[in-house]
């Protein structure tokens, strides 16, 4: 007759599986770092050979056959990779702000990071999000392709006076400043409805597109006064800020009174809809063109938390994003919110 097993049997093995789940990325993590300090010693190596006795390309092939060689039960001492490790060590040397951030990810991140980044301030950016959100590889490359570090110091919102410090800062990573929407089937010139609908055949796209946490709630969510009934394109969850998240679709270019209809949206939620454990509910208007100054004007005495964005279906980003970023102390005050721990 098989054993009966305990009543506290099962929430044991749950806490087992946690505690070796646990240390096995702490191994992860151990051995990811030990493999970055050697990487950085022998950049370290070949930086200080070829500034002080000049070693050309073939001293570094040679180096890369004999290491093979003597060491051909472990891999990564390729020519390329040896050239990679110096680069490492050249990106980082003199970056006293950087060098720690680079042993919180793996060495394939690192290299897309200093081989696809123009400079320390992009490259911050990509490093804290990367370990923040643990983007692999391929994430990664798609994010940096896409533009995702000047999306994220051009998106226009009120957070900074709307919403509590505890998760202002995870609100401001949460909003884009563009989306790209170039999986739709659409024809450039199209309806809201159809936009709409597009997107909800392409759901589980869209939420990649707009990020981690988001889970869908449904489309053209109703609330209502006590007189009449108000329709939101989409309404989205945001699970780590706990937040309701409304989006309206607009096909044309932003208008002020947007934001007000959004501003009137977001007070139903919050008081028909939200839960009385959840923090307030966000807006997110998404537009085809905005005209920046209007938006910063249109939210400067907005008391609900509302972003605007802007929407493509190309995978283009515009070059005049660029000329658009701020001077590089507004951008070192941006990336500051990375670093800061957000509430569970």
């Amino acid at each position: 007759m098989p054993e009966i097993m305990p009543i506290n049997y099962k929430e044991a093995f749950i806490s087992i599986k946690k505690e070796i789940e646990l240390s096995r990325k702490k191994a992860l993590k151990i051995v990811n770092s030990i493999q970055l300090d050697l990487y950085w010693n022998i950049g370290a190596i070949i930086f200080k050979r070829k500034e002080e006795d000049k070693w050309g390309s073939s001293v570094v092939e040679s180096l890369s056959k004999d290491l093979c060689l003597e060491y051909s039960e472990i891999k990564g001492f390729s020519s390329s990779n040896l050239w990679r490790m110096l680069k490492f060590f050249r990106s980082y040397n003199h970056e006293e702000k950087l060098a720690p951030l680079v042993r919180e990810i793996g060495w394939s991140q690192n290299v897309v990071i200093f081989e696809k980044c123009k400079n320390s301030l992009e490259k911050e950016f990509y490093l804290r999000m990367t370990a923040k959100f643990g983007w692999t590889k391929n994430l990664l490359i798609n994010q940096i392709e896409n533009g995702a570090y000047e999306k994220y110091l051009l998106n226009q919102t009120n957070f900074d006076h709307t919403l509590p410090e505890q998760y202002k800062n995870q609100a401001l990573l949460a909003i884009k400043d563009e989306y790209s929407f170039d999986f739709l089937d659409i024809a450039s010139v199209h309806s809201e409805k159809k936009l709409e609908n597009e997107l909800l055949k392409n759901i589980r796209e869209f939420l990649v597109e707009m990020g981690s946490d988001f889970a869908f709630l449904g489309n053209q969510f109703k609330v209502s006064t006590s007189t009449k009934d108000y329709f939101i394109d989409l309404l989205l969850y945001h699970r780590k800020m706990k937040s309701l998240i409304a989006i309206d679709l607009k096909i044309g270019e932003f208008m002020p009174e947007h934001a007000g209809k959004m501003q009137f949206y977001l007070s139903l939620l919050d008081e028909k809809v939200r839960n009385i454990n959840e923090n307030p509910s966000i807006g997110i208007i998404v537009c085809k063109t905005k005209d920046r100054t209007e938006v910063e004007y249109a939210l400067k005495k907005s008391g609900t938390p509302i972003g605007v964005s802007t929407y493509n279906i190309t995978k283009t980003l515009p070059k005049s994003m660029e000329i658009l970023l701020p001077i590089p102390e507004k951008i070192i005050e941006r990336l500051s919110v990375l670093s800061k721990k957000e509430d569970a």
